[in-house]
């Protein structure tokens, strides 16, 4: 499955990169996280409980970060697993880039699916994941605006947007978002 897209965040580019890499503004702003972890200085984990479509599941997922380029983008690969409501894998690519009114923030997720959610049918899965992806940047927006993260370094990186595709791909799809990685 693939899932593309954009947002607009109102802030500059270089706090919207510190944000995404800071876990506790993504863990406020991924639709049930239950807990983020890193494992290595490219590495992290992270517990998300969802529902999709008719499949509640709570998803473990690893996230591995490459090609960083602050405060530009990065490339993320992940995998996870939801126990009986399936497993996920799956690329995400995110960049950033400066737009009138702030940050545009571009992904780009290839994910595979199986278990339940492959049997559910994509366009259910693909809705979920929308919708999910919604809520994340929803509430990442208003985390930036209202709280300027301290800078991180590029060794604590944890993409926002990787959670979301984990939460995509694991909850349905991957993390899309971080995460941005």
């Amino acid at each position: 499955m693939k899932i593309t897209g954009e947002t607009l965040i109102a802030a500059p580019r270089e706090a919207v990169w510190r944000a995404l890499n800071d876990p506790e503004i993504l863990r406020k702003s991924i639709p049930g996280c239950e807990s983020l972890e890193r494992l290595s200085d490219s590495a992290f984990k992270a517990v998300v409980s969802n529902r999709i479509g008719p499949i509640a599941a709570r998803f473990q997922g690893k996230v591995q970060l490459s090609d960083l380029d602050p405060p530009n983008g990065y490339t993320l690969t992940g995998e996870g697993s939801g126990g009986p409501a399936g497993n996920a894998r799956g690329v995400a690519k995110v960049r950033l880039e400066p737009a009138p009114g702030g940050t545009r923030l571009l992904y780009d997720v290839d994910a595979q699916i199986s278990g339940k959610l492959a049997q559910i049918g994509s366009r259910v899965v693909e809705a979920a994941a929308k919708m999910l992806a919604g809520q994340f940047f929803d509430r990442f927006g208003q985390v930036v605006i209202g709280e300027m993260p301290a800078p991180a370094s590029a060794a604590t990186l944890v993409p926002a947007w990787v959670w979301i595709a984990a939460a995509l791909a694991l909850g349905a799809a991957i993390v899309a978002a971080w995460l941005l990685v």
